[in-house]
């Protein structure tokens, strides 16, 4: 068994060293550093899952690490502790091993860029802060790996801060996640305030011995959810996700498909028993997660930027999780959450191939025939597109299949399971088809390259495509496990209920006749008759331009908010400058002014004085008296 503090030192202690001494020894120092200290936090992962797994009959096995107490106040007792049980095995496996191929990956895709060993020390710093999110008993502590991977994602996305627009996309992911985080901070505080404790541990016993009043549970887990909502991109807060895609591509698939979005799936799984208490706030997660993969998956369909695409795709599939824990089908949730950190890393990381043999194009529009210049991409590429469509036997079927049934079972009090399921099957017909969109735009058909960039058209070096390879196995063989991961998760979550297996087998068909339907549709529009979607954008017009746009939603926030808050800070900036400003200088000139003239009052002379004071008493007497004698 690894001592956990030793899984989130390793990365912590490889970005210092780097800080520090980098500059004195050479790239592959550098490299070796990074990627040897995450793959061995991954080892050490590892280690401790199979400690887990050979005591955990018959009862749940917890590794726990007690470092120290933070904070003693009365009461309150904050602890630095870290704790490992099953799901946070599995989110160690993947922070650590989709981590590691991706810092492998970089090696390749960054090697010419002059920030490499700066890269290499945000992206260590990243993996830290997500080891210790995952890994804290207390909320407290949890708080500082969520606030760190936020500062990590900022300095990561706006990488390249030479161009305003990569810095202006680090500012708005910053800024919008300080409005989740805001709501994640006033959570605690009800929680402290109502349980007395943050300890996820202490807090569980003590629900399980009293539970929480249903209004005080329903405000804490909508609280929490306005900070899963901005981590993990959800309607309303989801704008900063697509704009992230300013920085390099490894970062995308590290911090925004297999980890720091995923951070707010997490912790509502974590803090399950809390919503267990609400169904109002169990059914606004589910509506909010169902609203926002349908959403997201429109605005995907007329995406031309490869990245952003895969972006929308993100945010959509995001939204199957919390789909998933709004049903109460956490195990399902965190399925869906480990077989997406695969495909999605492997399709960012394919799209980062296909962007390093096209020397930086993005277009879609640009591209066309490239499966024969870059053969391993297209293969790869090619796995994740159908795992994420959802075809059989990949992984995304079994996730997304599993995710659709709990839908359709879902209670009444979290709204209507045909409802959300219908949601969801649209959801996955947009995704197979904007997926299959994508695909045969970068790899069939007849080339669109440009001349000079097809004169250097190539495939990636090996530490780019063994990755990919990696990820593409994974996305193919990940699915077969779903049962192993249900009993993996079962000591948490408890084991399913059975499905009725009429209700199982028509979603599980459903599910695979839109996904090929979608896939069948985008090779139809794309390869067989590409004038097809030009002719329907320009009957649908406006409508089109509306998706092509995204709905015009940050305009919108534009105008709403951050115009609202400028034109405040103008106005009060020019109140404070004129009128308060003013009225101190006026106070202060007045009193100043009548000073002087006091001040020809003061001649030294006792005689005026004396003159003066009988001045004074006198007024006085007229004024009490009345001038009477």
């Amino acid at each position: 068994m690894v001592v956990l503090r030793f899984l989130i030192l390793a990365p912590l202690a490889a970005a210092l060293l780097n800080l520090f001494f980098g500059r004195w020894w050479g790239k592959k120092t550098t490299a070796a550093l990074a990627c040897g200290s995450v793959f061995l936090s991954f080892c050490g992962a590892l280690r401790n899952a199979y400690a887990i797994q050979i005591h955990s009959l018959p009862a749940q096995r917890v590794i726990v690490d007690e470092i120290f107490t933070w904070i003693a106040v009365g009461r309150t007792v904050i602890r630095m502790d870290l704790v490992q049980d099953n799901l946070t095995c599995v989110m160690c496996l993947i922070i650590t091993g989709v981590g590691f191929l991706i810092h492998l990956y970089s090696v390749g895709y960054m090697a010419h860029d002059g920030g490499f060993r700066r890269y290499f020390i945000y992206l260590n710093l990243f993996v830290f802060f997500m080891l210790l999110l995952v890994l804290a008993d207390n909320l407290l502590v949890l708080f500082i790996g969520w606030e760190g991977v936020g500062l990590c994602s900022y300095l990561l996305i706006g990488f390249w801060h030479a161009d305003m627009k990569n810095a202006s996309a680090g500012k708005k992911a910053f800024v919008v996640n300080r409005i989740g985080d805001f709501g994640f901070l006033l959570g605690m505080l009800v929680i402290l305030l109502t349980a007395g404790t943050l300890s996820v541990t202490e807090l569980k016993s003590a629900v399980a011995l009293q539970p929480i009043a249903s209004g005080t549970a329903t405000l804490i887990c909508l609280l929490l959810f306005l900070g899963a909502a901005g981590k993990s991109a959800q309607i309303p807060l989801y704008t900063w996700l697509p704009d992230a895609m300013a920085g390099p591509t490894p970062v995308s698939a590290l911090i925004h498909a297999a980890t720091m979005v995923t951070a707010g799936v997490y912790m509502i799984a974590r803090l399950h028993f809390l919503y267990a208490l609400s169904p109002l706030a169990s059914g606004v997660v589910a509506a909010v997660g169902a609203a926002t993969a349908i959403f997201a998956a429109v605005i995907g369909l007329a995406q031309n930027d490869i990245k952003k695409v895969l972006a929308y795709s993100t945010v959509s599939q995001l939204g199957y999780m919390f789909l998933a824990v709004g049903v109460g089908a956490y195990t399902w949730g965190i399925f869906h959450l480990t077989t997406h950190a695969f495909f999605k890393a492997l399709l960012f990381l394919g799209a980062g191939s296909v962007i390093h043999g096209l020397s930086g194009e993005q277009n879609l529009q640009k591209m066309g025939g490239l499966r024969k210049h870059l053969p391993v991409t297209f293969v790869t590429m090619l796995a994740g597109t159908l795992a994420i469509a959802g075809v059989p036997p990949l992984a995304g079927f079994f996730s997304k299949d599993e995710i659709l049934v709990a839908a359709r079972l879902a209670e009444p009090a979290v709204w209507s399971g045909r409802v959300l399921s219908g949601i969801g099957l649209a959801a996955a017909f947009l995704t197979a088809f904007y997926m299959g969109r994508l695909l045969c735009l970068a790899f069939f058909g007849s080339s669109r390259v440009e001349k000079e960039k097809a004169a250097h058209l190539h495939e990636s070096p090996w530490t780019m495509t063994v990755p990919l390879m990696i990820l593409a196995i994974l996305s193919a063989i990940a699915g077969f496990g779903h049962h192993h991961f249900s009993e993996w998760l079962a000591p948490l979550f408890g084991h399913a209920a059975p499905t009725p297996a009429d209700i199982h087998d028509r979603v599980m068909w459903a599910s695979v006749a839109v996904a090929l339907a979608g896939l069948g549709l985008s090779a139809l529009f794309y390869i067989r008759s590409p004038g097809i979607p030009a002719r329907i954008a320009a009957g649908l017009g406006g409508l089109y331009r509306l998706v092509a746009d995204k709905f015009y939603v940050d305009e919108l926030y534009d105008r709403m908010a951050v115009k609202a808050v400028y034109w405040t800070g103008v106005l009060s900036h020019a109140f404070d400058k004129h009128v308060i400003d003013r009225l101190v200088n006026w106070t202060g000139g007045s009193l100043r002014a009548g000073g002087f003239v006091i001040s020809f009052l003061q001649t030294g002379n006792v005689g005026h004085y004396a003159i003066w004071f009988l001045a004074g008493v006198s007024a006085l007497l007229v004024l009490f008296t009345g001038g009477a004698p």
